[in-house]
C-alpha cells in the first residue's frame, strides 16, 4: 500500500486541485454531506498533498441547517461554484423533500448553463437536477420514488448511486460515501480508492453502536438474503432520516409485502420495528458518549421530537433518556462496557 502512496505523490504537484463544489438545500441529510466530504480530505492526507478542494455554499451565502437542526457554515453563495469542476447539490433523504424543489436553484442551473461543469445530485438534490433538466438521456439514481413518472426522459435505476458521463446521482447517506470512492477511482485509480475504502471502514470499526439490533444487523449481511442485505445497509446509513417501509422496498427493488416477509423470515419482526431499534440504539450510544442536548440527540437518530423521542426510549429500555445519561454518569460507564450482553445470534 506505501507502494501506491509514494507513486501518486511523486506525480506532479503542479497539477491543480480538482474544486469540488457542495450546495447545501435547507434541511440537507448531513450524514449524506459529510460520507460525500470524506473521502475527498481522506485523499488529500494520504497523498500528502491537495488534490480534491471541496467547498460549501448555499443559495444565499448564509449558514444552512440540516435536517438534524446543525447549522453548517459555507464558503458563499451559488457564484462561488462558478467555474468548479462539479457542483453537487444536498438535498434531504426525506421523499416528501422533492415536493420543495428550490426554483432558485432551477433557474440558476438553466441561466448559469455550467458545462462544461459536471453535476451530482445528493439524495434529493437529485430532483433539482431532473427539474432543470440537466438529467435528462442519463443514468440517475434519486431517493424519491415518485420521480420516474415526472420525469420520463431521465433513466432512473435502482441502484445506490449512478456515475453516468458527468452527472453524479446517489440516494443518499452512505451511499455518498459509495459514490465518491467510485470517482476517486476513476480519477486516481482503483488502487487509490480501495486504499481510501479501506482507511476509511477501518475508522468505523468498534466506533458504531452495538447492540443486540446492530449485531444481528451486520452478522445477517454476511447471510443468503442479498435483498435483506441491501435493507439493512439502507437502514444503518439512514439512521437521521428514516426511510419508510415503501421507500426501502422500492430501494432494494422487492415489493414491500416481500420485504416483511424477509424480515419476519430471517429475523422475526417488522422492518418499522427493527428500523426502531437500531435507531434507539444509536441513541443510547450517543446519549453514554457525547454530551448532546436530548432534543439533538433525538433528532439526529430521527425521531421528530424529544416527547415522541422519550415515550420510545422508555417502552424499549425502561427508562427515561435522561434517565439513561445520568445512569451512565453515576456509574463511570466507559467505552468498553456500552457494549449490550450479546448471545450468539443463528443465522
Amino acid at each position: 500500500m506505501m507502494s501506491i502512496v509514494s507513486h501518486y505523490r511523486d506525480q506532479s504537484e503542479e497539477t491543480r486541485p480538482a474544486r469540488f463544489s457542495f450546495l447545501l438545500l435547507p434541511g440537507f441529510s448531513l450524514l449524506s454531506f459529510s460520507s460525500a466530504v470524506e473521502p475527498l480530505h481522506k485523499v488529500n492526507r494520504v497523498l500528502g498533498r491537495t488534490v480534491y478542494s471541496p467547498t460549501p455554499v448555499s443559495i444565499d451565502g448564509e449558514p444552512v441547517y440540516s435536517s438534524a437542526a446543525v447549522s453548517v457554515q459555507v464558503a458563499g453563495s451559488l457564484d462561488v461554484a462558478v467555474g468548479a469542476d462539479a457542483l453537487f447539490i444536498c438535498g434531504s433523504s426525506a421523499a416528501s423533500s422533492c415536493e420543495k424543489d428550490n426554483e432558485i436553484v432551477v433557474s440558476w442551473l438553466k441561466q448559469t448553463n455550467p458545462l462544461p461543469m459536471a453535476l451530482g445530485g445528493i439524495a434529493s438534490g437529485s430532483c433539482v437536477l431532473a427539474k432543470a433538466g440537466e438529467l435528462n438521456g442519463h443514468r440517475a439514481a434519486s431517493s424519491c420514488p415518485g420521480l420516474i413518472s415526472c420525469y420520463p426522459e431521465v433513466h432512473f435505476s435502482r441502484n445506490l448511486y449512478e456515475l453516468d458521463a458527468h452527472r453524479y446521482t446517489c440516494s443518499g447517506g452512505a451511499a455518498a460515501m459509495d459514490m465518491t470512492l467510485a470517482l476517486i477511482g476513476k480519477r486516481q485509480g482503483i488502487e487509490v480508492s480501495a486504499l481510501i475504502a479501506e482507511l476509511l471502514a477501518k475508522e468505523r470499526q468498534g466506533s458504531y453502536f452495538t447492540g443486540l439490533a446492530t449485531i444481528k444487523a451486520e452478522g445477517i449481511k454476511t447471510g443468503p438474503e442479498p435483498k435483506l442485505r441491501d435493507a439493512l445497509d439502507l437502514m444503518l446509513a439512514n439512521i437521521d432520516e428514516p426511510l419508510g417501509a415503501d421507500e426501502l422496498a422500492i430501494h432494494v427493488g422487492i415489493s414491500r409485502r416481500q420485504l416483511e416477509r424477509l424480515f419476519r423470515k430471517n429475523l422475526n419482526t417488522a422492518p418499522s420495528k427493527y428500523y426502531l431499534q437500531l435507531r434507539l440504539e444509536a441513541a443510547r450510544k450517543l446519549l453514554r458518549k457525547e454530551n448532546l442536548p436530548v432534543v439533538q440527540v433525538a433528532l439526529a437518530c430521527g425521531f421528530s421530537n424529544a416527547s415522541h423521542f422519550s415515550t420510545a426510549y422508555r417502552n424499549h429500555f425502561k427508562l427515561t433518556p435522561r434517565e439513561e445519561r445520568q445512569l451512565s454518569k453515576d456509574n463511570g460507564i466507559n467505552e468498553l462496557k456500552h457494549s449490550l450482553p450479546v448471545p450468539p445470534v443463528s443465522l
